[in-house]
């Protein structure tokens, strides 16, 4: 029987959220849907404002390598990140980017989705504070790779209850971003 896998990098800058949304998938994969993640994180010189990276591998069965050396799902937030991780994602895999942030060229072999992530929350909501939940909103919503309601108890069990309002508007505005692109 074949494992189901998803490699998983966010990419982007220290104090995007990105490590918070990487750890909030995986918790809702094993908490939520018994199926089996490891998760991990590397900061650059600076927590804050330095490049960060948070890698997710999720299946439905045994992960014998935790270490991703070709993601098949890459997600960039920073130019810089763009440049330094662009080159690793697996042929045929998905790269996903912010429109603000990031200029993407087509000499990668993946179906490259720019997104305008910051500018629909900055308008939407008004702070940018719960972009990291509309990135992992995108995420789920093109690839289904964990059910929206399991993200949703991770985030009532996380965050206190005046945050949900916010939290739950960035994960329906990302799903329904990523639902169109769903494959």
């Amino acid at each position: 029987m074949e494992i189901t896998r998803y490699r998983i990098i966010f990419s982007g800058s220290g104090g995007q959220g990105l490590v918070s949304a990487a750890i909030i998938l995986a918790e809702a994969a094993v908490l939520y849907e018994g199926l089996e993640a490891v998760q991990s994180q590397s900061y650059g010189a600076a927590a804050r404002g330095g490049a960060t990276r948070a890698d997710v591998i999720i299946a439905d069965g045994p992960i014998n390598m935790p270490k991703i050396t070709q993601p098949s799902i890459l997600i960039c937030m920073t130019q810089e990140a763009y440049s330094k991780f662009s080159g690793l994602i697996r042929p045929g895999g998905l790269l996903i980017s912010d429109k603000k942030f990031v200029t993407t060229t087509r000499r990668v072999d993946a179906r490259q989705i720019e997104l305008p992530l910051y500018q629909t929350v900055v308008s939407e909501i008004g702070n940018p504070v719960v972009l990291n939940i509309c990135v992992l909103g995108a995420l789920i919503g093109m690839r289904g790779i964990v059910k929206k309601g399991s993200v949703e108890k991770v985030l009532a069990d996380k965050f206190p209850p005046a945050f949900m309002a916010g939290n739950q508007m960035a994960l329906d505005i990302g799903f329904e971003m990523g639902f169109e692109y769903a494959e």
